[in-house]
């Protein structure tokens, strides 16, 4: 997705201090992405360019779901990050479909619960570079989509590594939980846009709809 600024009737938005980056995290089938495309629309709405990072799990070409080895997942952490290296200065926001955080849980369990290639270090370091992760907790069904395991005791494991690691990983400030179940079309994404606005000393306007 181009990074884009709607225009206003006062001409262009005076830039942010600095850029903005949130990650939409958590397992597999409960809505990231149509979260994230939500929230993107809302940065828009608000006159702030938006960038998308998309999920690169479906272009491993070492294996994915279950079945995934430590080397695959190592694979994934290494893109993500590139990713967002590539992207994070296009725009006023950067929004991401997953971040070091849910990669990190897929790759222990992929590594039997122990950190094979010793990347805490890097994932530590790398997720102080969210100002903000919204983590999805899973409470819909999951779906077929033709790629995604639909196995639930698979996405169990996943959900109970993340419960271990994101409070070492992301402080209770910077972190929003919602349900799947609570992503339709009534969220209050504006709410979630103006804390994030907040966080690099920035704010937003509201979009005229609503005054």
């Amino acid at each position: 997705m181009p990074s884009t600024t709607p225009p206003t009737a006062a001409g262009p938005a005076a830039a942010w201090p600095r850029h903005a980056k949130v990650a939409f995290i958590g397992s597999h089938g409960i809505r990231k992405t149509t979260a994230l495309l939500a929230f993107a629309a809302e940065v828009q709405r608000a006159g702030r360019s938006v960038e998308l990072g998309r999920e690169v799990v479906r272009d491993n070409p070492l294996g994915i779901n279950e079945g995934a080895t430590g080397e695959a997942q190592l694979w994934v952490l290494v893109s993500q990050i590139r990713q967002e290296l590539e992207l994070a200065r296009k725009a006023d926001v950067l929004v991401t479909d997953r971040g070091v955080m849910d990669n990190f849980a897929y790759y222990l369990r992929a590594c039997g619960g122990s950190d094979a290639f010793e990347v805490e270090p890097l994932v530590r370091r790398w997720s102080e570079t969210y100002d903000l992760v919204v983590r999805l907790l899973p409470d819909v069904a999951l779906q077929a989509d033709g790629v995604r395991s639909t196995n639930d005791a698979f996405r169990d494991e996943v959900e109970a590594i993340l419960d271990r690691v994101i409070p070492g990983l992301v402080p209770a400030d910077r972190l929003v939980t919602l349900r799947a179940s609570e992503v339709t079309s009534r969220t209050d994404w504006f709410a979630i846009l103006e804390r994030l606005a907040a966080s690099v000393g920035a704010t937003v306007a509201a979009p005229d709809l609503w005054r």
